[in-house]
């Protein structure tokens, strides 16, 4: 809610003061080698610091008139089954449109099977075979979606083991506020069944030099078309009112076309849908014919599924040259299409353009905290790309989890979580990140039969453990008193094969100084004793060495002045003449009680 509540702001805000203030744009030339500025001016970059796979080429590159369009990323199995592109973005609302494309790249005549997540969610599905069409010159999908934790993730999942294809992707921000975004269209993706221009050649970005803000590609509504009577296009070069305005900035060309017929009757379009899914409906209007100057001169009828739902007067609405929208939402379909019927009532119907997108809710997604904790365990256990650790560990939950990991919903529903972690044998290299404890309702861990080096994480062993299987690894240090009372509380817990833990019956004793992965207390008192004692002897030894030997070397002269100095040297000398005569006159004699004189007297 907070994170809308922003983004509300941030549009009101742009819609008072004029300004766009949506510039993320990334255009990916998926298989491509290097970036490149096409026609139309858009910049495209290549995804090689994206994602994994190999880069490919279209066996017919001369069909295809877009310099995207000509390669390709494919997946193969021994990638994993999930790959994914995730790029970093601000948060917000963002169009995502895709483009697949086969055309027999690996010679092999057999199109793919593979699904399509957008945010966790399965968005769109590829079934083998293709439509001929599709597979040979390629098709668009697009959608609009909420990204809420700074990264826009598009997967794909292979079916079988078909190696997923796609041949670009474009990620574009949108005002979060268009098509009458509500806190309930955050938890919503919409799905593209149809964005139509009327009366008009399709246009927008890779169709025409016409602008759209969102990056909107529309298609002409010539094959959707089922009216029986003549049609009669229509178009000018006026402006139009209310056009490119926030929130949802449709575009000029949009309304400068439309399509009527030339005599009076009904103004037919067929969508296809999936009748398991909700649709919203946009229809856009515009009175473009100069004749019509009054209200009353055309009204009709919008009629969806045999149900009249409203009338229409357009003039009398928003007068000519003027832009209207128009939105309704179809639920409980029995049928796999949408029929719309434009009744006459007055005059003839017209209509601009058409917009059909499919609710898709937004699917769980893994607890965030998880997935972090999930993806640095990827890096420190160095998972295989075979193993196809991609994009969210659980999500979507119409998928198979991440090799090796089980997820249930968490308490309340809100979330999936890690319950299982089921790794053995796979010839893990790494260790055990810390991060394995955020994993708070794992349930069974088994890593054994690998090769993992280091400690035990001291935290490992938490409530809601209950098996720990560990053995056959190379693991070393004192085992945490927490994961050994797993088999205390009747839990199943295997350590074997590792020589070099220690602590825990059935274990060798931690050796005195080891004690939780670092020094014992024990050995930390005798470290410190041994210190201690090793800088008393160098004190002791540099008191011998320097203060013992300079008590007789003292320099008397110093700082005396130079007359006093000479008068002391010739009193030193005569005293210690002196000295040797009266012992030379007592050589027989006795030491002194102190020892033998010396000819030194302190001072």
């Amino acid at each position: 809610m907070a994170l809308l509540t922003l983004l509300c702001l941030a549009g009101l805000y742009a819609a008072v003061h004029g300004q766009y203030l949506y510039d993320t744009v990334f255009n990916i030339d998926c298989g491509g080698y290097k970036n490149f500025t096409n026609k139309f001016n858009q910049t495209w970059m290549s995804d090689r610091f994206y994602t994994g796979g190999a880069p490919g080429l279209v066996s017919e590159p001369h069909i295809f008139e877009q310099e995207q369009e000509k390669t390709l990323r494919f997946f193969p199995i021994a990638m994993g089954k999930k790959n994914c592109y995730i790029v970093n973005v601000p948060e917000g609302r963002y169009y995502i449109r895709t483009f697949f494309v086969y055309d027999n790249y690996d010679s092999r005549k057999h199109t793919p099977s593979f699904d399509v997540s957008v945010e966790g969610t399965l968005v769109f599905s590829w079934r083998s075979p293709w439509l001929e069409t599709n597979s040979r010159k390629g098709a668009y999908s697009d959608l609009f979606v909420f990204v809420r934790d700074g990264e826009a993730t598009v997967c794909l999942y292979s079916i079988a083991t078909d190696a997923p294809v796609i041949g670009s992707l474009e990620i574009i921000q949108v005002d979060p506020l268009s098509y009458g975004s509500s806190s309930n269209q955050q938890n919503v993706i919409l799905v593209n069944y149809g964005r139509l221009t009327c009366g008009s050649d399709s246009f927008g970005p890779g169709f025409s030099n016409d602008t759209d803000r969102f990056g909107r590609a529309w298609q002409s509504d010539y094959t959707f078309s089922q009216s029986t009577a003549m049609k009669r296009p229509l178009s000018t070069r006026n402006p139009i009112k209310s056009t490119d305005q926030a929130h949802d900035y449709f575009p000029l060309h949009l309304y400068q076309t439309a399509l009527t017929l030339v005599s009076i009757a009904p103004l037919e379009y067929t969508l296809p849908v999936d009748t398991r899914l909700d649709y919203m409906i946009w229809f856009h209007f515009a009175e473009i014919d100069p004749t019509i100057n009054a209200p009353g001169q055309r009204v009709f009828d919008i009629i969806i599924n045999g149900k009249n739902i409203h009338r229409m007067d357009i003039f009398k609405e928003v007068g000519s040259f003027t832009a209207l929208r128009w939105q309704y939402t179809v639920s409980n379909l029995s049928k796999s299409t949408i029929s719309i019927e434009l009744n006459p009532v007055s005059g003839i119907p017209l209509i601009s353009g058409l917009e059909n997108y499919a609710l898709v809710p937004m699917d769980l997604a893994t607890d965030h905290a998880e997935v972090v904790a999930m993806r640095a365990l990827k890096q420190s256990l160095r998972i295989p790309d075979r193993m196809g650790w991609n994009g969210d560990p659980c999500a979507p939950s119409t998928w198979d989890a991440w090799e090796g990991v089980t997820c249930h919903y968490n308490k309340d529903r809100t979330a999936l979580v890690i319950t299982q972690l089921d790794l053995g044998s796979q010839g893990l290299k790494g260790f055990i990140s810390e991060q394995i404890n955020v994993l708070s309702h794992l349930v069974s861990l088994n890593l054994s039969s690998n090769i993992l080096q280091g400690s035990i994480p001291l935290g490992l062993g938490h409530g809601s453990l209950k098996t720990v299987l560990l053995s056959n690894d190379n693991l070393e240090g004192q085992v945490p008193e927490n994961l050994y009372s797993i088999g205390v509380r009747g839990g199943t817990i295997n350590l074997s094969g590792n020589q070099g833990l220690c602590g825990v019956p059935s274990l060798a004793a931690c050796p005195y100084f080891w004690e939780k992965r670092g020094l014992s207390v024990g050995a930390k008192i005798g470290l410190g004793l041994s210190a201690a004692l090793l800088v008393i002897m160098l004190l002791s030894v540099l008191y011998w060495c320097f203060i013992r030997r300079h008590r007789n070397d003292y320099d008397f002269g110093l700082g005396l002045p130079h007359d006093l100095i000479s008068k002391t040297n010739r009193y030193q000398k005569q005293k210690h003449r002196m000295v040797f005569d009266s012992d030379d006159q007592n050589m027989n004699s006795f030491p002194t009680p102190h020892g033998f004189a010396s000819n030194l007297n302190p001072v």
